[in-house]
């Protein structure tokens, strides 16, 4: 499935894309009157792009260039636009570090000594 394709209503979105934008958590009250912190981030992949929030703990899960799958999402409207969350049934997964990330096992130098003498 493409970005393109999700409309407000959909559900079971399963989708795959890349992080574009994270914004910086907020802190807000739901409607139950408990404190939960919120942040969106902008997937993005070659059809278009979409908001996704992010609650609690997912936020810390990804990054900006970080490949994500979303598996069992839905696809709301806020203020006239779609948006993609993964609900209380859904499941998000990064698939793929993006080079934003600091998960990078390699060196940021390069080695220049030889044994050769």
């Amino acid at each position: 499935m493409n970005i393109n394709e999700l409309k407000a209503g959909a559900t079971n979105v399963n989708i795959e894309a890349v992080v574009a934008e994270k914004s910086e958590p907020r802190e807000v009250v739901t409607k139950f009157g408990k404190r939960v912190n919120v942040a969106n981030v902008t997937l993005k992949d070659d059809s278009g792009r979409i908001t996704l929030s992010l609650w609690g703990k997912d936020i810390d899960t990804v990054d900006v260039g970080d490949k994500v799958k979303i598996t069992g999402g839905y696809v709301s409207e806020f203020r006239g636009t779609p948006q993609l969350s993964t609900g209380k049934f859904g499941k998000l997964e990064v698939v793929e570090k993006g080079s934003g990330s600091s998960a990078s096992s390699e060196p940021e130098y390069e080695d220049n000594f030889s044994d050769e003498a």
